[in-house]
């Protein structure tokens, strides 16, 4: 858990200039996200400049629960309600954004939501896209049907969009968790390529209530020192206290948590200041899972053999004997890890 009932001042602004800022949590057991949103929040008008709406969605099941506002987080009572109702989900993301394209307006507001394979996806980035600034793209070789469109204007959206119509149209089974990191890792790749030296591509991406793919490819706006990036850590047994950066408040994981569990938490910016925050590498995909990050597509098995693999009743099922051979990984290999 990350409920505490410990009273709690602000510390002086911080004003990153960041573009957004993306919170994500994922998690080995049910857990509230009320601590790092409390920090996270407070960042939306309060100690940051990040005041043009903010939005969190979690998973219970196969189900989405989203709340979104075009308020700033730091004044939302949509917000104020989520720092002090312990709702528990083993996957969470959290979008506060300071528009830089698009009017600010609920329509514009991450995290953004669709249904693929009856899965429900769900989407937030920071940074610039230059290639999605006028909509969706074709971003592969295959004859994409622009099935999934924006309803606001932001290029984050249209890349969502265009992620998932890539998606469509390359797979007719589902992918396998090692065959859906890859194919997203190329896709980034080809969209940083059009536009190397423009482009900021920071985004969480969810496919159901267990996996978190979270990609950086960093950078700064231009006349601007301020570094957009993605970092993470993970907490677990041993638990200790934390404390957050931009609120005088801390939780002594110790005396709310038990043994098993643990939890990954992937910020723009550090939440804590006595904690050790991993900084994702430029043009780096993780999968996260139970709260751990797997760094490479055949990490990615673990999962899928543990059941967390995607789900759906309209198309069939991964081939994972194929793709344990195509990956030259023998599913000996994960015995013995809760599988």
């Amino acid at each position: 858990s990350e409920t505490t009932s410990a009273t709690a001042t602000t510390t002086a602004a911080t004003t990153t200039q960041l573009l957004c800022q993306l919170l994500g949590m994922n998690c080995a057991t049910p857990t509230d996200f009320n601590f790092s949103f409390r920090g996270f929040a407070s960042r939306g008008g309060e100690t940051d400049i990040h005041s043009h709406g903010f939005g969190v969605a979690f998973y219970e099941g196969q189900g989405l629960r989203c709340f979104h506002d075009s308020q700033p987080a730091a004044a939302s009572p949509i917000a104020s309600f989520l720092t002090k109702y312990p709702i528990k989900s083993l996957n969470m993301m959290a979008h506060i954004r300071y528009a830089t394209q698009g009017t600010v307006s609920l329509a514009n507001v991450h995290p953004f939501q669709r249904e693929m394979w009856g899965i429900q996806w769900c989407f937030a980035h920071n940074g610039d896209v230059p290639l999605f600034k006028n909509g969706i793209a074709h971003i592969t070789k295959f004859q994409e049907e622009e099935r999934f469109h924006p309803v606001g204007d932001t290029d984050s959206e249209a890349l969502f969009c265009s992620l998932l119509n890539a998606l469509h149209a390359k797979f007719e089974t589902l992918p396998s968790l090692p065959v859906l990191h890859d194919t997203l890792s190329g896709l980034c790749a080809g969209i940083v390529e059009k536009d190397s030296e423009e482009i900021i591509m920071n985004f969480l991406l969810t496919c159901g209530p267990h996996v978190q793919f979270v990609y950086s490819w960093p950078g700064a706006r231009p006349g601007s020192k301020v570094w957009n990036g993605l970092y993470y850590t993970v907490r677990e047994p041993p638990f200790k206290a934390a404390h957050l950066s931009d609120v005088d408040y801390a939780v002594n994981f110790a005396d709310v948590t038990t043994e098993k569990d643990r939890v990954a938490v992937i910020a723009t910016k550090p939440l804590t200041d006595d904690e050790i925050w991993v900084e994702f590498e430029r043009g780096e995909m993780i999968m996260f899972d139970q709260g751990l990050p797997h760094l490479s597509a055949e990490a990615c098995f673990s999962a899928e053999l543990r059941g967390h693999g995607l789900e759906s009743k309209v198309i069939p099922p991964p081939k994972i004997e194929e793709d344990l051979k195509r990956y030259h990984v023998e599913a000996d290999h994960f015995a013995g890890l809760d599988i």
